[in-house]
């Protein structure tokens, strides 16, 4: 059995009916539809050349990451530890012809070689971990070059949602209570291993589920434009993408 297999993360996720409606629920309508293409705009951005890269996938959920990648043509490993996620994840993959090696596993525990891949990615997974320095060391062990991650920062709107699912959560409501991040915090655990923040993308300043209840993209656009400008986004945006190097000790 894996350790903290009764945590909520792995609950909610073994569930097949969550696993088959995560798609929609997440990237469903314009504004999941925004939420998906900035995505993959920032992760390509993030890690530059994708052809020939090899690529892990940590927590990859139904495979959206690491589909990107494969189809960019990159040699793609992507792990879950949900067996009714990864179902989801094979048969996108087998729709769209795209060569990925899914495995279950633990990001806890990654069972690869250090330095085993050049770029090691992990998205929504630190924010519902039970042990998330555990696993931000599991994935700097395991790249050679690159980490990227994602979190809901603490200095925005999530705060106040994450305290609320706790409540909820302590008195037996079927919820997520996330966890929200300091960039600081962060910072500390990808400097204990030796590596630096590179590059930071931080997406709304408005909360999400205000933004899919209104269901405008152009709406979204321009009012997080006009926050942008006014300095709001480097400050309150959330959730935050972050891609980090390792060090080069000369």
């Amino acid at each position: 059995m894996k350790a903290d297999s009764r945590h909520y993360s792995y609950e909610v996720y073994a569930d097949a009916e969550t696993a088959r409606t995560f798609d929609e629920r997440r990237f469903g309508g314009p504004i999941g539809d925004l939420i998906a293409s900035e995505q993959g705009r920032v992760l390509a951005s993030f890690v530059g050349r994708i052809d020939g890269r090899t690529i892990l996938d940590v927590g990859t959920g139904t495979g959206r990451a690491a589909l990107l990648f494969a189809l960019g043509g990159a040699r793609v490993t992507a792990l879950d530890a949900s067996q009714e996620m990864l179902a989801v994840a094979r048969q996108r993959a087998a729709e769209q012809s795209a060569s990925v090696k899914f495995l279950a596993g633990d990001a806890h525990r990654l069972e690869f070689g250090d330095r085993s891949f050049d770029v090691a990615v992990s998205l929504r997974v630190l924010m519902h971990t039970p042990r998330w320095h555990t696993c931000l060391a599991e994935l700097c062990r395991v790249a050679d070059r690159l980490v990227i991650i994602d979190y809901p920062s603490r200095r925005s709107v999530a705060l106040f949602e994450s305290m609320f699912r706790r409540v909820l959560h302590a008195i037996g409501v079927r919820t997520e209570p996330y966890r929200v991040f300091s960039r600081h915090e962060i910072e500390e655990v990808f400097t204990t291993q030796g590596f630096r923040i590179r590059s930071v993308h931080r997406q709304f300043v408005l909360p999400i589920a205000l933004h899919k209840l209104i269901g405008s993209r152009r709406f979204t656009s321009r009012v997080e434009r006009l926050l942008d400008h006014a300095g709001l986004l480097a400050i309150f945006g959330s959730p935050v993408t972050l891609v980090a190097e390792r060090c080069v000790i000369s």
